[in-house]
């Protein structure tokens, strides 16, 4: 909680900071990496940077944290700081990096303020910095500790040993273990964050949500070809599909990620669009693994039925289940439509949904925006929603 001293500072003040947090989130990094360009080798996604995602994702998080701290102080936005903590661990965040951060982040917010930073501003500032910042330090620290990793061995080598086209544009890569060290089993839904050293020598990182239960040797991820179409291409995507063969060597993260199907008795609804359909086929395998004996409906919705990736596991997996059951709905179906599929856009109204079920969403934000309203207009309980974005969550600040 806030000090007395700086609870009305940080409650009169948050209006304007509220007002001109972007402007102070962009100039915050373009200052920390003239400062720190070592930064931008291997830890901060440069493309995110590109297009301003990262900042506005920076912004809206530091913006919610102080709402909460103004307006709810004793509640604890937990959700908004481990989704945050499980991407930072999985890119081997180290906790004094967070004092880097601090300086460039002050510096800012007086660069964009000017003299309405007073000392007493900036002291109540400061302290809703480091409330944020310990928070996640102590989180980062508990998921280290329960994997028994550091920011330094939160890598390891694996080998592709198949690689597998799903789609035009998606493409499965299965990776082997290089040595005999314990491996760390991730649960369903998680991801792993890739580092590959780019062709100007700086590395970068890409988290890919891993398709496929483990076997204790293999990792499954899909990675889907980002075109870019007027904006510049993705260049870890199309690293991987272009040059990465089998027997080639990537480096990967511990697997890590909060939204994590829960192993209960309830349905569980599984709701993607296009590549969002990766988390969706880790926790189907998963499920097929442990012999659930749940009711699962998977609803999937993309461009056409040529363009849906990972189509032949999903439904495989969904037949080895008790009670599986999908459907899709194609923008340009197929001529001859099957049973379960639909045209246009996914209309949750059109399908019957289980009874107390939770739901799991993936897919572009105005695609889960629209399918989580649909699903509360039901009555839907706000708590049985979670989802996963690809990239900074800027949907996130939005819940808290």
């Amino acid at each position: 909680m806030l000090s007395d001293t700086a609870y009305p500072i940080v409650k009169a003040t948050l209006p304007v900071v509220g007002e001109n947090i972007q402007e102070i989130a962009r100039r915050f990094y373009a200052h920390m990496f003239a400062a720190h360009p070592e930064l931008l080798d291997g830890l901060f996604n440069r493309g995110n940077q590109a297009d301003g995602a990262q900042q506005q994702a920076l912004a809206g998080s530091v913006a919610a944290y102080a709402t909460v701290l103004v307006n709810t102080p004793t509640e604890i936005p937990d959700h908004l700081l481990s989704r945050i903590a499980h991407k930072h661990v999985s890119l081997g965040l180290a906790p004094e990096q967070y004092q880097i951060v601090h300086d460039h982040l002050m510096w800012a917010i007086v660069d964009v303020l000017g003299d309405a930073v007073t000392p007493q501003a900036a002291a109540a500032w400061d302290e809703v910095y480091w409330l944020m910042a310990n928070a996640l330090i102590s989180k980062e620290r508990g998921l280290y500790d329960a994997t028994r990793l550091t920011p330094d061995t939160v890598w390891r080598t694996w080998r592709v040993v198949e690689k597998t086209p799903e789609t035009a544009e998606v493409t499965t890569f299965v990776v082997e273990r290089t040595d005999s060290r314990e491996v760390k089993p991730s649960l369903p839904g998680q991801y792993v964050t890739c580092k590959m050293r780019m062709p100007d020598g700086v590395h970068q990182p890409r988290q890919y949500s891993l398709t496929r239960a483990d076997d204790g040797r293999h990792r499954v991820f899909a990675v889907k070809r980002i075109r870019g179409n007027g904006t510049p291409a993705g260049e870890m995507s199309t690293l991987l599909h272009d040059r990465i063969q089998v027997g080639d060597e990537l480096t990967l993260s511990a697997p890590f990620g909060d939204v994590v199907l829960e192993y209960t008795d309830r349905p569980v609804v599984l709701a993607s669009a296009g590549i969002g359909i990766t988390p969706m086929a880790g926790m189907l395998s998963h499920l097929v693994k442990a012999g659930a004996q749940r009711k699962v409906l998977l609803l999937h919705a993309d461009a056409s039925p040529e363009t849906f990736a990972l189509r032949a596991q999903v439904t495989q997996d969904l037949d080895q289940l008790l009670d599986g059951s999908l459907a899709v709905w194609f923008e340009n179906p197929s001529s001859t439509p099957v049973p379960g599929e639909h045209t246009g856009l996914m209309n949750v109204d059109a399908v019957e949904l289980p009874a107390d079920a939770q739901y799991y969403l993936c897919g572009p934000l105005p695609f889960m925006q629209a399918v989580r309203s649909s699903l509360i207009a039901r009555g839907v309980p706000a708590k049985d929603i979670q989802y996963e974005v690809f990239g900074p969550d800027l949907w996130l600040a939005d819940f808290e």
